[in-house]
């Protein structure tokens, strides 16, 4: 016969459930809870001579049964934390490198067979053009991803540097912080002409290029006995008007008043890209009218509102639309730290400019034109080039345009694609700048094909190039008020070369080694050679020069005296 407090002891030891094992943590907590293994044992099987479980023991093991309970929750969270932060962390790097799929039924509704039917005659025939949709700019999710935001903080860091440098070089040399920026407020004078120029030309772009477009399309609504006559006027004014009203008046009013660097830049921009924004509304909008013109499906052409117009001046994109996919909201905290983004790209410029640039090339522009100094010059150059390449970049492509479409509510933030991947010249030209490229692609591209009905691609392709490369020296000859043809042969000559060496079938990491190595020694080439100009162009001023000399780079033969230094 068992004994009574045999029964009761076997019954209690029935309701204690058993505990999973877990060997890992079992293991590290034998060690915290325990000195030893056998003592450890020795107490788990203590049990009295009469059968009695101590209290004490039965304490000892809830605790540590708690112990391991709360040891595991916290550390089960803490691995499951760090799964989901590196599984999203994954998920928004791809997403990143995928390009969303165009869902127009999202901004618009569907269109009828006959309304699809009516927009093939509102594009070429070789093709529709541009689609917006609403996505974010890729570095705005890129940021989201705490090791490219790393990045970002390196080069504040690197910014802080530059300024801590500066403020030490004055303090040694004049004793005391100097904290003025005689270089800014050199490069932005005459501000106030600037703003009146900028005026002039944004109203005359408002009114000119929509009045002369509603004439001609009212002219198409009736019965207008001279059509061809009419139509050949119009667009004579309006040709008239690129080429004087906002091509000759803009570039006289710079180069008279002489603008210093950064105030002619924002002219001579602003007059490309308002040429570029009346080219694209007339070119958008003529084939609509001569569509109902052929149809005869409604009461009158087409006509896009003022507003409509107006929007599209002002909108971060060249290519016109009656409407973009718009957001819901304004975000007033990201328009200001985008401008404060440019801002402080612009002092970073400034440092990078005075710690490196400056110093350098008032030495250099000293001496006549030597093959070592040169060699030297160019890869010096290579890393204020670069800042400056990644600055412009940033505080344009990015924070700038970004600030707009906020501000605008304009949802289609692609201003640029994943150049730093780029394998290839061919790629990196389509994703550096993607609001000129689309400009480009449209209505020189395709519409050069067009004209030659698809025979001429590689004459397309030259014809491209050659645009760009006109353009970018057009803008640096004004500016910089002479005329040194470095980037026009950079385009023209490497970056045609590279287009076909280095083309889309090139993959692998080793493509895209070549072509940063290549950007780099480029940006090192144009801003060697432009400063040394710049430099040479003030130490040897010509009172009477002739054509001949106007184009011969002064650098070539400027040594400046020693008794100027």
């Amino acid at each position: 016969m068992e004994s009574e407090d045999d029964a009761i002891l076997r019954l209690r030891s029935r309701a204690i459930p058993t505990m999973p094992t877990f060997p890992d943590l079992k293991s590290s907590l034998d060690g915290e809870l325990s000195p030893g293994k056998g003592q450890q044992s020795s107490e788990d099987n203590h049990i009295t001579s009469n059968g009695r479980i101590e209290v004490e023991h039965v304490i000892s093991k809830k605790l540590q049964l708690k112990k391991k309970a709360e040891y595991l929750k916290s550390d089960l969270m803490r691995q499951f934390d760090t799964q989901v932060n590196d599984f999203m962390d994954s998920l928004i790097e791809e997403s990143t490198s995928l390009e969303p799929a165009p869902v127009p039924a999202v901004f618009s509704p569907p269109m009828s067979d006959k309304e699809r039917s009516k927009l093939r005659h509102f594009r070429p025939p070789h093709g529709e053009g541009k689609l917006f949709v609403s996505r974010r700019s890729l570095l705005d999710e890129l940021f989201e991803v705490n090791h490219i935001r790393t990045i970002y903080h390196m080069f504040i860091a690197l910014l802080i540097l530059f300024i801590l440098s500066t403020l030490v070089v004055d303090f040694i040399d004049e004793g005391r912080l100097v904290l003025e920026f005689d270089l800014l407020v050199y490069a932005f004078g005459q501000f106030p002409l600037v703003v009146c120029t900028w005026i002039c030309m944004f109203l005359s772009v408002l009114f000119i290029p929509y009045t002369l477009f509603y004439l001609w399309a009212q002219s198409h609504s009736g019965s207008h006995s001279h059509l061809r006559l009419y139509s050949l006027l119009l667009g004579t004014l309006f040709l008239l008007y690129q080429a004087l009203g906002l091509g000759f008046l803009p570039t006289y009013t710079v180069v008279t008043n002489s603008f210093p660097p950064a105030s002619c830049f924002i002219i001579i921009l602003e007059q490309v890209r308002l040429m570029m924004k009346a080219h694209s509304f007339v070119r958008e909008n003529v084939p609509r009218v001569l569509a109902w013109c052929k149809e005869k499906n409604g009461p009158g052409p087409v006509v896009p509102q003022v507003s409509q117009y107006l929007y599209f001046l002002f909108a971060p994109t060249l290519i016109y639309r009656d409407k973009y996919p718009r957001n819901p909201v304004i975000r007033w905290g990201y328009v200001v730290s985008k401008l404060l983004q440019v801002l402080g790209c612009l002092f970073y410029a400034y440092y990078v400019f005075v710690r490196l640039c400056i110093p350098q090339f008032r030495s250099i522009s000293l001496q006549l034109f030597d093959l070592r100094a040169m060699v030297l010059c160019v890869f010096n150059s290579i890393l204020p080039g670069v800042l400056v390449l990644f600055l412009g970049f940033f505080a344009f492509l990015h924070c700038w345009l970004n600030a707009f479409a906020e501000m605008l509510r304009f949802a289609d933030r692609m201003f640029y694609k994943d150049w730093w991947n780029s394998t290839s010249f061919a790629n990196y030209y389509r994703t550096w700048n993607v609001v000129v490229h689309d400009w480009l692609y449209y209505y020189v591209y395709r519409d050069f094909l067009w004209i030659s009905q698809k025979r001429c691609r590689p004459a397309a392709m030259l014809f491209v190039f050659t645009v760009s490369a006109v353009v970018h020296e057009y803008i640096l000859a004004i500016c910089f008020g002479f005329f040194y043809p470095v980037l026009f042969c950079l385009f023209m000559c490497f970056g045609m070369m590279f287009n076909f060496i280095l083309h889309d079938k090139r993959k692998g990491p080793i493509w895209n080694i070549i072509m940063w190595t290549s950007l780099f020694l480029g940006q090192g080439v144009i801003i060697c050679l432009y400063s040394q100009e710049w430099y040479a162009q003030r130490y040897c001023p010509l009172k009477e020069p002739s054509f001949f000399e106007l184009l011969k780079p002064r650098s070539w033969s400027c040594e400046r005296p020693d008794d100027r230094l």
